[in-house]
C-alpha cells in the first residue's frame, strides 16, 4: 500500500481535464435543464409540471457539481463562457462564487479534524464539550444538525447560511452574495406578482430540491456510520480522505444526478479529479476501493442522521442517547 504522499502522486494521472468532455457535460447538462424549465412554463397541469419541476431541482444539483468543479480549477479553466455561466448560475442557485470558494477550500484543508473550526462543515462536537456547554449551545448545535435544518437547506443554509451571513459578517469581501440575494428576491416578486403558479414549479420547488439534496450529500459524505476523526495535532490530508470522507452507493441516474459526488473519498483525495473521472480513478487505484459507504436508502438517512457526538474514548460518532 502506498503512503500518503506517493499516493496522491499517483492520483494526479487521474486529474487531467478532457476539455471537449466538459464542455459536452456542461452543454448537455444545460440542455435538459432549459428543456424541463420549457415544460414547466408551458404546462397548464401539476401533474406536468410537478415531476418537471422536480426533475429541476435534480439537474440543478448535477449543474451545482459543474460549478463546484470548475471553482476548484478541475474543469473549463480560464474560460470566460463558462465563468460566466457556472457564475450566474452560482448567483441565481445561493451559491455567491465568494463564500463558496472561500468556506469549500477551508473544509479541504480541515474535514474531520476534532475542535476544528465548522467553516464549510456542519459542526460536530465532542461528548465531553457538549455536555459542557450551555442549553443555548446544545440546542444551536441539534438544531444546525437536525434533519428539518438540512431539508429546508434553501433557507437556513443557503439563503441564510451561504448568502446573508456571509454577506452581514464582511460585506466588502462577500458583495456577491447580496447580489444573490436581490437576484433571489427579484424574481421571487415578479413571478409572485405576474404568475404564482411559475413561482411554484419554477422557482420553490426546483431550489427546495436542489437545495435539500445538496445539504443532505453534504452531511453524509462526513457524518455516517464508521467515520473517523482526528485531533488538529495529528491531522493528516489522506488520512481523512480515505477514513472521514464517504462512498455513498447509488444507482446509475442517481449518479448522473448527483455528478458521482457520491466518489467523495476520491474528491477529497485528489480534488482536481474532474466528476467525470471520479469512477475512473477509484476502479484504478486500489487504496480507494475499500471505502466507508453509505446511500441514500431510508434506513441508511436515519442511521446517518442519529449520529449527534464525538466519543473520543470509543473513536465514534455516536447518537446522542449512547452518550448521556
Amino acid at each position: 500500500m502506498r503512503d500518503g504522499k506517493e499516493l496522491v502522486r499517483f492520483s494526479r494521472r487521474y486529474a487531467e481535464e478532457n476539455r471537449w468532455r466538459s464542455w459536452w457535460h456542461l452543454w448537455s447538462t444545460l440542455s435538459v435543464f432549459v428543456l424541463l424549465a420549457v415544460v414547466v412554463c408551458l404546462g397548464d397541469r401539476w401533474f406536468i409540471c410537478l415531476p418537471a419541476s422536480f426533475l429541476l431541482g435534480l439537474v440543478a444539483v448535477r449543474v451545482f457539481i459543474l460549478y463546484h468543479d470548475f471553482e476548484h480549477g478541475t474543469i473549463l479553466h480560464k474560460s470566460r463562457l463558462a465563468a460566466l455561466v457556472l457564475k450566474s448560475y452560482g448567483l441565481v442557485f445561493l451559491n455567491p462564487p465568494s463564500i463558496w470558494r472561500r468556506s469549500h477550500d477551508h473544509h479541504h484543508r480541515n474535514n474531520a479534524k476534532i475542535f476544528g473550526a465548522s467553516i464549510g462543515s456542519y459542526p460536530v462536537m465532542t461528548r465531553e464539550r457538549y455536555f459542557g456547554a450551555s442549553r443555548k449551545e446544545r440546542f444551536v448545535y441539534l438544531l444546525t444538525r437536525h434533519p428539518v435544518t438540512i431539508a429546508f437547506g434553501y433557507v437556513t443554509i443557503f439563503l441564510w447560511g451561504m448568502c446573508a451571513r456571509s454577506f452581514l459578517s464582511n460585506p466588502k469581501l462577500h458583495l456577491d452574495s447580496a447580489l444573490a440575494i436581490v437576484i433571489h428576491v427579484a424574481l421571487f416578486v415578479t413571478l409572485a406578482i405576474f404568475s404564482p403558479w411559475l413561482l411554484l414549479f419554477l422557482l420553490i420547488i426546483p431550489i427546495l430540491v436542489a437545495c435539500g439534496l445538496g445539504a443532505y450529500l453534504f452531511y453524509a459524505q462526513h457524518n455516517f456510520p464508521g467515520v473517523e476523526l482526528q485531533a488538529r495535532e495529528d491531522w493528516d490530508y489522506v488520512f481523512a480522505a480515505l477514513r472521514s470522507s464517504s462512498f455513498i452507493r447509488m444507482g446509475p441516474l442517481l449518479r448522473w444526478f448527483t455528478g458521482d459526488i457520491g466518489f467523495h473519498h476520491v474528491h477529497h483525495l485528489n480534488a482536481r479529479i474532474p466528476f467525470y473521472r471520479l469512477a475512473e480513478a477509484m476502479k484504478g487505484i486500489e487504496e480507494l476501493q475499500s471505502p466507508k459507504t453509505t446511500s441514500l436508502s431510508v434506513v441508511d438517512i436515519w442511521r446517518c442522521f442519529r449520529l449527534k457526538l464525538w466519543d473520543a474514548e470509543e473513536n465514534r460518532m455516536v447518537p446522542l442517547r449512547d452518550a448521556s
